[in-house]
């Protein structure tokens, strides 16, 4: 499996595993793909970006991932709530990656906005790692 796939399957695992993550979204809705008619709040793996890392010596990739934190709770609260969960649980976690080896993962951007129609708040968190090859 590519680095980025492992890295997806290991920071979905890490959510699941996140008790005080799955309290605060009434259950494990993380999802990879949005559900059609989801219950909120919810999380989802949205966007990733891969970019060649590669030393001398070594093959590594840099990730950005995007993670999207929705919710419907009247205002930023909630959204704000669940996104600091999420960067808690994820950054400087020590995922294992199977064929690779996580170098750091690290929190870099949050926006949390309210989304057009004024219902759903969307909270946008972006993070960085570094993988190598084993």
């Amino acid at each position: 499996m590519s680095a980025a796939v492992e890295l997806r399957r290991a920071v979905h695992a890490a959510l699941i595993a996140d008790a005080a993550l799955i309290a605060a979204l009434g259950g494990a809705r993380i999802h990879d793909v949005p559900p059609a008619s989801p219950d909120f709040p919810y999380v989802t793996l949205g966007e990733a970006q891969v970019s060649d890392w590669s030393t001398a010596t070594e093959r590594g990739e840099e990730h950005r991932l995007t993670l999207a934190a929705w919710s419907r709770q009247g205002g930023h609260a909630e959204a704000h709530a669940i996104a600091h969960l999420i960067q808690q649980a994820l950054h400087d976690a020590p995922l294992e990656l199977a064929g690779h080896a996580l170098v750091n993962l690290r929190f870099s951007e949050a926006q949390i906005r309210r989304e057009p129609g004024g219902r759903t708040y969307r909270a946008l968190l972006r993070f960085r790692a570094v993988t190598e090859s084993n």
